[in-house]
């Protein structure tokens, strides 16, 4: 007995002859899907919340930066960022020095409570996903996926550059309140 193929999702475009590639727009929204699903599927198993995660992120890949400037990268509003900051450092998880140019500014860094909390929400949700593509991918698959990630980085860089270096802000856009 023969079952008919499934209907493609939404995160899937529909099946087209290897010529013919989709629509530029059909494939953005489909991935856009799928990568949204997966960030929300994993959501619950973070150890940190998404917004102090992003701000230990940002600290441990790019050095120590003022409140200005990861207000900046992130897009929100200073007091925005400010409060984040805050409750950052009372939990230990970051220190203020002072700033090298100007003594008004201070300069935040990672403690390493700090880089600990940051180290152990990353490997907490990379053994997720590997559970995942390890329980849901053959090999075949798993050497697909593989072969895609350059593509992603690749796509990634590219709405980087047309962000203008403005990371989750966008480029030409405000900055934004509350809950980012």
């Amino acid at each position: 007995m023969t079952h008919p193929s499934p209907e493609p999702t939404a995160a899937e475009p529909p099946a087209r002859t290897p010529a013919e590639p989709p629509a530029a727009e059909q494939l953005a929204a489909a991935l856009r899907t799928a990568i949204g699903g997966l960030v929300r599927a994993g959501r619950p198993f973070d150890l940190l919340a998404p917004i102090p995660a992003t701000v230990l992120d940002l600290l441990d890949r790019q050095g120590p930066m003022t409140t200005a400037e990861l207000a900046t990268s992130r897009g929100v509003r200073h007091q925005t960022m400010a409060a984040t900051v805050k409750e950052l450092t009372e939990a230990g998880h970051l220190t203020a020095g002072p700033h090298p140019d100007d003594a008004r500014k201070k300069v935040l860094a990672l403690t390493p409570q700090g880089r600990r909390a940051i180290e152990a929400d990353r490997q907490q949700r990379v053994g997720l996903l590997a559970r995942a593509v390890g329980g849901s991918l053959d090999e075949s698959e798993q050497l697909l996926l593989a072969r895609a990630l350059p593509l992603l980085d690749r796509i990634a860089a590219e709405l980087g550059a047309a962000g203008g270096g403005r990371g989750a802000a966008g480029g030409g856009r405000g900055p934004i309140s509350g809950a980012w």
